[in-house]
């Protein structure tokens, strides 16, 4: 079956047809091999792809242009399109134009952002390494591996370099999600959460700790701040998760509480650690691995993670704690952070638990609130596994 904006095979062969997938879409590595080729995959040394809609599409150029050129984003389509690289009916469109039945789209396209990661100089935490992984703290702000839009300024960025220039056991991230530009990443963390992380460096470690994931025999336990003061000092919060039903920008990015054939299984057992006036720091054990489970789970029982705008948390500044207090903001980001990991060795098979303390804005918040708002005694109820004093 022949895609219906792209020939089919008994019409002419068209510019940049041997760089169309089946389905409609640009092939990145086809565009990599051309530009690197002497021809440059053009008589003037330039790639270009055509598209011959066979259907009234009524759909934005940059839109369309999207679905097809998926290594580029949308805004750089649009300076594509806004400096003459994009032409429709050998006319030079806006990025508004509306494409129609028998509109012939031609498009110059620039090389895809090359797989191989390069090095940069930014500072990690480094907990342990051997010459089979190493585990880290990471700090928040920054992505774990590159993407679209971010191929710069990621942790894998920082980890080659790491491994270029720091390590003393030597080694590189293992090949493993190499083609998809996360080699060595056996587990992720969220932008904006901080804490332990386990990277491989061959691809035997990686295969062996990746299986203790799926198996869920890794022990991962998180520190939160939430907002209010939690009840129970141990709840097992089992509600499913899927996507928000609206995809409106800001909307489709969210997961919620689903009850239909969309929400998945979850469980988070939530134990209280401490309490404090208006705060409540807990441990959080996941029985299931759902995208933004337990700042879901926290939110629908009413304990939003401070600093959470996604999840109707709110920025904390010092003020809130205690008014006599400035009104200097103390964190703004979710108060989240994976504080043990633990596993065994892919090699040696010896179990190892690696703590990762709290740093920065997390820290000062909860050195804050046992000065300012009336802390309780440290809980380790029934199954808490974090050491606290070593974590904070």
């Amino acid at each position: 079956m022949t895609h219906p904006d792209i020939p089919s095979p008994d019409t002419e062969p068209t510019p940049g047809e041997q760089f169309i997938l089946p389905g409609g879409k640009v092939d990145p590595d086809a565009i990599r091999a051309a530009v690197g080729a002497e021809d440059g995959g053009g008589d003037d040394g330039l790639t270009r792809v055509q598209f011959k809609l066979s259907r009234d599409l009524n759909k934005r150029l940059d839109k369309y242009l999207t679905d097809r050129i998926t290594f580029m984003s949308r805004t750089q389509l649009q300076r594509l399109i806004e400096v003459g690289g994009v032409t429709v009916n050998e006319r030079k469109p806006k990025a508004s134009t509306k494409l129609r039945l028998g509109d012939v789209v031609d498009v110059v396209v620039p090389p895809p952002p090359s797989t191989e990661i390069q090095g940069e100089d930014i500072p990690i935490d480094v907990i342990f390494e051997d010459e089979h992984m190493l585990v880290l703290n990471k700090q928040p702000d920054i992505i774990v591996h590159p993407a679209r839009s971010h191929n710069r300024g990621t942790l894998l960025n920082a980890l080659v370099y790491h491994f270029q220039h720091r390590s003393n056991a030597g080694g590189s991230l293992s090949q493993v999600g190499k083609d998809l530009a996360r080699p060595g990443v056996v587990h992720r963390l969220d932008r904006n959460t901080s804490g332990v992380m386990v990277i491989a460096k061959d691809d035997e470690s990686h295969w062996k700790i990746g299986r203790q994931f799926e198996q869920r025999t890794v022990d991962k336990r998180y520190l939160a701040i939430v907002q209010g003061e939690f009840d129970a000092d141990v709840d097992p919060i089992e509600l499913p998760i899927g996507p928000h039903y609206s995809r409106v920008r800001g909307l489709r990015e969210k997961m919620i509480v689903r009850h239909d054939q969309l929400g998945k299984p979850a469980l988070t057992i939530c134990r209280v650690r401490q309490r404090f006036k208006g705060f409540t720091l807990v441990e959080l054990e996941l029985k299931t691995g759902r995208t933004h489970q337990i700042r879901v789970h926290l939110t629908f029982r009413g304990f939003p993670l401070a600093g959470d705008d996604m999840y109707e948390g709110r920025t904390v500044k010092a003020s809130e704690i205690d008014p006599s207090l400035p009104t200097d903001t103390i964190l703004d980001r979710q108060a989240l952070h994976a504080a043990l990991l633990s596993f065994n060795h892919p090699i040696t098979g010896e179990r190892r638990t690696f703590t990762a303390p709290l740093r920065g804005d997390m820290a000062n918040l909860i050195r804050l609130l046992r000065t300012h708002a009336d802390p309780a005694p440290i809980l380790t109820p029934a199954g808490a596994t974090v050491d606290i004093v070593q974590a904070i």
